[in-house]
């Protein structure tokens, strides 16, 4: 499967546990349940997904994301009124991190907002 039909079924799962859950919770429960829509559909997923950050050689960070898709797509979830820059900042570091290419960050706010990160300038 190629990582734009990967990247578009993610999104459909983002907006059908939107419909079902609306907004106002926090943001765990829109993870497991991302988690099993993902399932659902098909993709393998991994929840809390362990990145270390590198200097030198040595351990100097160690973050979570929230999903890691098809082995290739990192996908970091808000539950926030309105995403901020430091969201975007945060989801392209984890890209760094890890060396994948594609990221999604994906709002549970009043409605879904989706932003398409990548590692490298687009």
């Amino acid at each position: 499967m190629e990582i734009d039909e990967i990247t578009d079924i993610i999104i459909k799962c983002a907006y059908k546990v939107h419909n079902i859950l609306g907004s106002g919770f926090l943001k765990k429960v829109y993870e497991k349940a991302m988690a099993i829509e993902l399932k659902r559909n098909g993709l393998s997923v991994q929840t809390q997904y362990p990145i270390l950050v590198l200097y030198a050689g040595e351990t100097v960070g160690e973050y979570y994301a929230d999903l890691f898709v098809e082995n290739e797509i990192i996908v970091e979830l808000k539950a926030v009124s309105k995403l901020d820059v430091i969201h975007e900042v945060q989801t392209v570091n984890y890209l760094q991190a890890t060396k994948k290419e594609i990221g999604l960050l994906i709002n549970f706010g009043t409605s879904v907002k989706v932003k398409r990160k990548y590692r490298t300038y687009q």
